[in-house]
């Protein structure tokens, strides 16, 4: 239920990255087969999958990601904009996903609730639009976060002086330490858009939220 989910966000995130390069006049994505929806080009066996195991039996959290879409800033057609166009492509899609599951979510129920043989698999189908809801926002969340080499930094580095900008990125070798030290630090705000949103899907699917799926999404941990 929750690595079909996980893994095909994580790959539209990345997937976005390149396509956006590629419309501001860098190929390098594309020349490289990575503008592509295989789950296989964009897994890093490290972060894909060791990482998320590891910080889930040891933390009771998901952390990890995909591998990073190779793109040149050089090529852009104006080298700012390209960057933070690109880098705010993966975010605007995870939260584009977000809204797609909680669409999901109330069709889903939907049919659960007007179709009795196929309440089983409705159940199952809305329980993992709303784990789409929760890495999807979790995904964007996180990548807002200005700490190299995140997408976030991508924007927030133009806020600075040229000086203070490139010492900044210079800090991209420690980026994910310190994302580690903000979560586990700063956990229950970082959290917070995650559980409006996800708490927003559970308002607006009302009692098309079927009582099967909230037992699955308990049982995975997923849900209070």
């Amino acid at each position: 239920m929750v690595a079909p989910v996980l893994l095909f966000s994580m790959v539209a995130h990345e997937y976005a990255h390149g396509y956006a390069a590629l419309k501001q006049g860098d190929p390098t994505a594309f020349q490289l087969g990575r503008l592509t929806w295989n789950p296989l080009k964009h897994i890093d066996p490290l972060m894909t999958v060791v990482m998320p195991i590891v910080t889930f039996v040891s933390a009771g959290f998901f952390f990890g990601g995909a591998k990073p879409v190779p793109v040149n800033p050089r090529n852009y057609r104006q080298y700012r904009r390209g960057d933070i166009i690109v880098s705010l492509a993966g975010i605007a899609t995870n939260l584009a996903l977000a809204v797609a599951c909680t669409m999901l979510i109330i069709v889903f129920g939907i049919i659960g609730n007007g179709a009795g043989a196929l309440r089983g698999p409705a159940a199952m189908l809305q329980a993992m639009m709303y784990v789409g809801v929760l890495f999807n926002v979790l995904l964007a969340f996180f990548n807002l976060l200005p700490i190299p080499p995140l997408d976030g930094s991508h924007v927030f580095k133009y806020l600075l002086p040229p000086a203070w900008a490139l010492r900044y990125q210079q800090i991209g070798f420690l980026g994910l330490f310190l994302v580690i030290i903000v979560i586990m630090s700063f956990s229950p705000v970082y959290l917070t858009p995650v559980f409006f949103f996800l708490n927003l899907a559970e308002d607006l699917a009302g009692s098309n939220f079927l009582p099967e799926a909230i037992d699955l999404l308990r049982r995975a941990r997923l849900h209070a």
